[in-house]
């Protein structure tokens, strides 16, 4: 990672971007089939399931613009932070109205902030990026989105030990990821970095042990789960943060307790039982 100075970084604080999409039905029937969780069949009018927007707004790179990582370069809308590995920390995602399929939507998305910090594995970069969305019926989303670019040095993915999750839920899934739903998945969010699909860059090149399941895709199971366990109550809010990450290897849950009245703890346990992601659904 180069050493840009803190001050040329900050000069990307408050730059915007908009895109404009349609919330197509086929992707949404799409990433039905790759979860194959029995969910009812989504048409045309339906409003949109909560994270899925991830699905759409594509940041679409001409090959010849892309990293070695397979994201697009930095440097245009995102800061340039120089070599780095980037990584999703997490998200606070609020739903005050709904995007509905087959209409255009809007999303402006704003860069708030740009902090440098040292950590054990050296410099570290977090961008935080608001982005809030718009349909037909106005005002729909607003998703605060975490990003942390870690310095490329010759260690690997993080060895440090994790922290065990609870051993019973109210509500629990079991998951058994595999290569062709990483496929579905990266394809479905046009994400090319290689860690989803590219087994050997994965290993060799970050240091991982297998290919990484997505956090957006955990993100999407955790709310999902919480939906389907209070299907009477419309979720309000949603936060989480990534905490270790889980490979194409091992078996995963999904798991979610009650906190409250209004409010359901989701987390992802790994197949070694630790905290994979940590989260919290609100309801209306």
């Amino acid at each position: 990672m180069t050493e840009d100075s803190g001050q040329d970084l900050q000069a990307w604080v408050g730059r915007t971007e908009e895109r404009r999409d349609v919330i197509q039905v086929e992707r949404c029937v799409a990433l039905q089939a790759a979860l194959d969780d029995g969910s009812k069949p989504l048409g045309g009018g339906d409003a949109l399931p909560p994270l899925w927007h991830w699905l759409y707004f594509w940041d679409i790179a001409a090959r010849s613009g892309l990293g070695r990582d397979g994201h697009p370069a930095l440097g245009g809308f995102l800061p340039p932070v120089g070599p780095a590995r980037r990584m999703w920390a997490g998200s606070r995602v609020s739903f005050s109205g709904h995007l509905r399929l087959g209409e255009e939507a809007t999303r402006v998305s704003t860069i708030e902030s740009v902090a440098e910090k040292s950590g054990r594995t050296g410099r570290l970069v977090f961008v935080t990026v608001r982005h809030e969305l718009s349909g037909a019926e106005g005002p729909a989303i607003v998703d605060e989105h975490d990003i942390v670019y870690r310095e490329v040095t010759g260690e690997g993915a993080s060895s440090r030990p994790g922290e065990p999750a609870p051993e019973t839920a109210q509500w629990r899934e079991t998951v058994d990821p595999d290569p062709t739903l990483l496929f579905r998945y990266s394809a479905l969010t046009f994400n090319g970095h290689r860690i989803h699909y590219d087994r050997d860059y994965a290993r060799d090149v970050e240091g991982y042990e297998g290919l990484v399941v997505h956090g957006p895709l955990l993100a999407t199971l955790m709310v999902g789960l919480a939906g389907r366990s209070i299907p009477d109550r419309q979720i309000s809010r949603f936060e989480f943060r990534g905490m270790r990450p889980v490979m194409d290897t091992e078996t995963f849950t999904v798991n979610a307790d009650p906190d409250g009245d209004d409010a359901v703890a989701v987390w992802v346990a790994n197949g070694d039982g630790d905290y994979a992601m940590r989260g919290r659904t609100e309801y209306a």
